[in-house]
């Protein structure tokens, strides 16, 4: 695991790499989730709506294609908080 050093400014804002940007997908103005956790905090990139619906639309394919017909909890590990938002 790479582990960086990053400065804390005044008002608690870092800033993130353009490399681990562009990895992760974080642009300016979308969002990130933040999970807590004993060993410290785990920052990710959340999918923009267009990824979203593109996955959203392989697993419909996918499920086609097998001949299943959806089902609760086909969305499991889906992110569709942004739709809420």
């Amino acid at each position: 695991m790479v582990e960086l050093k990053l400065k804390v400014g005044p008002k608690g804002q870092i800033l993130i790499p353009k490399v681990i940007r562009e990895r992760y997908g974080i642009v300016p103005g979308g969002y990130v989730t933040v999970k807590l956790g004993e060993d410290g905090i785990i920052l990710r990139g959340r999918p923009s709506i267009q990824e979203l619906f593109k996955k959203l639309e392989e697993h419909r394919r996918k499920m086609k294609s097998m001949g299943v017909k959806a089902k609760l909890g086909d969305l499991k590990g889906i992110y569709l908080e942004m739709e809420f938002e």
